[in-house]
């Protein structure tokens, strides 16, 4: 296997380095992030960092960069206390990778892109049409990362829209069938085939192995 040690991290080019730390990690969900300022200014922008903080109450978690530029989706949320968490499926991945481009703050990548918006009954925030699985969230707290100047949002999921196909008989959200995507570092992508699941699992005997 190659090694590599902290020094040896430290040193690597720029786009090596970044390429392999945001990749060592594994596979990270892959979502749309859709925002909207005080004068309705839409904004999108793709995710890796979403993650489930806990189910009672639900509540999700995502990284942002270090707001020593302008974040939109940042300042949207703010502002508005409110956004959505899309999934990203096959059919639009070119154009979901296409909103990591920054844009000027005037610009939304929903007109830049083929991604289009919609809007749910007393939701401000716009949610990214077609996609599988949406979430109406509700900005509830932020802790900053001194470590390394990122921010830790929280929210709360105060509304979920599912592809009815997609739930199965005890709750779980089966991805594969609406063929919703992963992301391998910054810009590689992979969309599940299959599923495999095993059972909640309990102790068993264990057996004395042979040496």
């Amino acid at each position: 296997m190659t090694y590599f040690s902290a020094e040896d991290i430290h040193n690597l080019e720029h786009i090596y380095k970044i390429n392999l730390m945001n990749s060592c990690s594994g596979y990270k969900s892959a979502n749309l992030i859709g925002s909207i300022s005080e004068t309705g200014q839409e904004n999108v922008a793709v995710f890796s960092s979403i993650t489930h903080i806990g189910s009672s109450p639900a509540v999700l978690g995502f990284f942002l960069r270090p707001t020593t530029v302008i974040r939109n989706t940042y300042e949207n949320i703010k502002a508005t206390g409110v956004y959505t968490i899309n999934h990203i499926h096959k059919a639009i991945l070119e154009d979901a990778h296409h909103t990591s481009a920054k844009y000027d703050t005037s610009i939304s990548e929903f007109d830049a892109t083929n991604l289009n918006s919609e809007y749910k009954p007393e939701f401000k925030a716009p949610f990214v049409k077609d996609a599988p699985v949406q979430l109406a969230m509700e900005f509830v707290e932020e802790y900053p990362i001194k470590v390394n100047n990122t921010i830790l949002v929280i929210g709360k999921v105060v509304g979920l829209y599912v592809k009815e196909q997609l739930i199965e008989d005890d709750g779980f959200l089966n991805l594969a069938k609406a063929e919703v995507a992963a992301i391998n570092g910054l810009d590689g992508y992979a969309v599940s085939t299959n599923q495999t699941r095993f059972g909640y699992q309990r102790p068993k005997p264990l057996a004395t192995k042979i040496k």
